[in-house]
C-alpha cells in the first residue's frame, strides 16, 4: 500500500463523499485514473495546475474506480496495482490516444432470418486531425467451424511433383473436396471480418441492436484490467474496473487469445 493513500481500508475512502459519485463516462474514467479533474468533476485540471495528476488525489480516485460489489479482485492485488501506478518518480498514466486499449461490443444481428450474437472489437486510429473508432476484429459463431482444417489421414495433399502435371490435381481441392482449406498453407488464418462484411453487403446480415460494451486495457506495464459499466443503486456505479491481472511473460498473448475466442 502506498503510504498515506488510505486505499482499501474497511469502509469508504476517507473523503467527504464526493469521491463516491458515479464515473459516468469512459473519458471521465481516464481523467479520474490520472487525476485530471476535481473531486466532484466540476473542474478539469491541465498541466501547470498544482492538482494536475496529484499523487494523493490519484490514490483517492483509484479507490473508487473498482467494482467493489461483485468483482473477485482481492484488496491485496488492488494495492499492488495502485503502488505501481503511483510509484514515486515513475508513475503510470492512461492515454486515450495511445495503443494498448480497445473496446469489445456485444451486438445482435439478424443472420438469414435468425437473431445471432456478434462480438465486435474496435480500436482507435488517427483520422485527419483527430481519431476515429474502427472495427478491427469480429467473433461470430456461425463462421467458427467453416474453416476447420481436417487433420491426419483426412488432410488434403498435393504431391510435390504436382507442378509437372500442370497442377491438374487441384481438382481434388476445388471439385472433389468440401474442405478446400485443407490445401492451404499451415499459417493460413481465415479473415472472419471480411466474411462478415461480405455477408452484410449481400444482405444476409442485418444489424439490430447493441447489448453490451466493455473495454480491455494493457497500457499499465505488466498489468491487464477490464472496464465495465455498472448501473445499480449506491455509489459504486458507472465505469469500473471489474477484472485485474498481473501479467507474467506470455500472459498478454494468452489473454488476447481468450478475449478474441481463438482456438
Amino acid at each position: 500500500m502506498v503510504p498515506g493513500q488510505g486505499l482499501y481500508s474497511p469502509g469508504q475512502p476517507k473523503d467527504d463523499g464526493r469521491f463516491a459519485a458515479s464515473t459516468k463516462q469512459v473519458n471521465q474514467f481516464f481523467r479520474r485514473f490520472n487525476a485530471e479533474e476535481s473531486v466532484d468533476g466540476s473542474k478539469r485540471f491541465y498541466e501547470g495546475d498544482p492538482l494536475f495528476r496529484d499523487r494523493q488525489l490519484r490514490s483517492q480516485f483509484l479507490s473508487i474506480l473498482f467494482d467493489n460489489q461483485t468483482s473477485s479482485v482481492s484488496n491485496d492485488l488492488k494495492s499492488e496495482f495502485a503502488k505501481e501506478v503511483l510509484a514515486q518518480g515513475l508513475p503510470q498514466y492512461l492515454n486515450f490516444h495511445k495503443e494498448g486499449w480497445f473496446s469489445e461490443v456485444n451486438a445482435i444481428f439478424n443472420y438469414k432470418g435468425k437473431q445471432e450474437n456478434v462480438t465486435l472489437f474496435l480500436k482507435l486510429q488517427p483520422e485527419g486531425l483527430g481519431y476515429e473508432w474502427v472495427i478491427d476484429k469480429v467473433n461470430f459463431a456461425p463462421f467458427k467451424d467453416i474453416f476447420n482444417k481436417p487433420e491426419g489421414n483426412d488432410k488434403g495433399f498435393l504431391h510435390p511433383l504436382s507442378h509437372e502435371l500442370g497442377f491438374m490435381n487441384l481438382r481434388r481441392a476445388f471439385q472433389d473436396s468440401n474442405t478446400p482449406e485443407a490445401y492451404t498453407a499451415k499459417e493460413y488464418e481465415p479473415d472472419y471480418l471480411t466474411i462478415f462484411l461480405y455477408e452484410m453487403k449481400k444482405g444476409s446480415l442485418k444489424f439490430e441492436t447493441i447489448k453490451n460494451v466493455k473495454f480491455h486495457f494493457f497500457q499499465i506495464n505488466n498489468w491487464y484490467f477490464e472496464l465495465n459499466q455498472f448501473n445499480r443503486p449506491g455509489n459504486n456505479t458507472g465505469w469500473l474496473i471489474s477484472n485485474l491481472v498481473r501479467l507474467k511473460p506470455g500472459d498478454k498473448n494468452a489473454i488476447l487469445k481468450y478475449i478474441y475466442d481463438q482456438k
